[in-house]
């Protein structure tokens, strides 16, 4: 069994106050398919009582009414605890249609300890979305090519000071690393090998010590874009082979229906930003930085 993960217990979430379909940036969205709001408030907050059912905490921002993809925090930054300060590295959207939320995960950050580091600007930097990125076995895991740029794994390895593990994915349907990929403990990781080129297939299942390898159609369920709280699995969806896997390895699977943010193309990773991943602890300092791709 591997070292449960040191971070993973308190999480910003952003309540779903605007949450629609405006626009179509991704397969899984269409206008004329828009969540009911009901619905989704009740499925927000039965991912918050799964978080802290499971021992985790929740923090929460309120949502703009321009910013309708708001509600998935995850892409709003990356935050690092370190000792030097405390940092976040906001996301620069690929979309223009979320570009506006970055100013306001901006002011939160720094109302709440952060330095605010900005990698990307119209122009010059690079577009990286934080749904790519995860800290595990003191490196950054990178996932790069529909939202991130490769050149912000340059800018991210200097800026935090880490080693970052680029993984180029090419499947339309999984845009972001927490599509096809979940970090569960030390040794063990959900990972989907369709959902990148060979090489870094190869590379990211060369990482893993035990990887549960997950099926185009099985990470097709968003059952990787879960999150873990301990030993507990919070999930959108887990297929009956992947929920034998994981009680086998001695977690424990909690459902939690998020259909409505679904439609968006979303589900319970992209709702949650872990707040507690920390530099020397999580990430391993490495100098200046350094950036490895498959």
């Amino acid at each position: 069994m591997g070292k449960t993960l040191q971070w993973g217990s308190r999480y910003l979430m952003v309540e779903p106050e605007h949450f629609r379909v405006d626009y179509a940036i991704n397969p899984f969205m269409h206008l004329d398919d828009q969540p009911d709001p009901v619905r989704t408030r009740a499925q927000w907050r039965a991912i918050v009582a799964a978080v802290e059912g499971a021992g985790g905490s929740v923090e929460s921002l309120g949502q703009r009414a321009d910013a309708p993809d708001m509600v998935f925090a995850m892409n709003l930054g990356l935050p690092v605890e370190a000792e030097s300060g405390n940092r976040a590295v906001l996301s620069h959207m690929r979309y223009p249609e979320r570009r506006m939320e970055t100013e306001t995960a901006e002011a939160w950050f720094g109302d709440h300890g952060y330095e605010p580091v900005l990698v990307g600007r119209e122009g010059i930097g690079a577009h990286v979305e934080a749904g790519d990125a995860f800290a595990w076995r003191g490196d950054l895991v990178v996932g790069y090519g529909p939202r991130t740029e490769e050149l912000a794994l340059k800018h991210l390895a200097t800026e935090l000071g880490v080693r970052v593990q680029g993984m180029r994915i090419t499947h339309p349907g999984m845009y972001h690393l927490d599509l096809g990929f979940c970090p569960l403990d030390s040794a063990h990781a959900m990972v989907c090998p369709s959902a990148f080129d060979d090489a870094s297939a190869r590379a990211l299942l060369a990482l893993v010590p035990e990887p549960l390898v997950l099926s185009e159609e099985e990470a097709l369920t968003f059952c990787a874009n879960s999150i873990v709280v301990g030993r507990t699995v919070v999930m959108p969806a887990c297929p009956p082979r992947v929920r034998s896997v994981l009680e086998d390895w001695g977690f424990e699977v909690v459902l939690v229906e998020v259909g409505e943010f679904l439609k968006a193309g979303g589900a319970i990773r992209c709702l949650t930003n872990p707040l507690d991943v920390r530099l020397g602890r999580d990430l391993a300092p490495v100098p200046g930085g350094r950036v490895v791709l498959a």
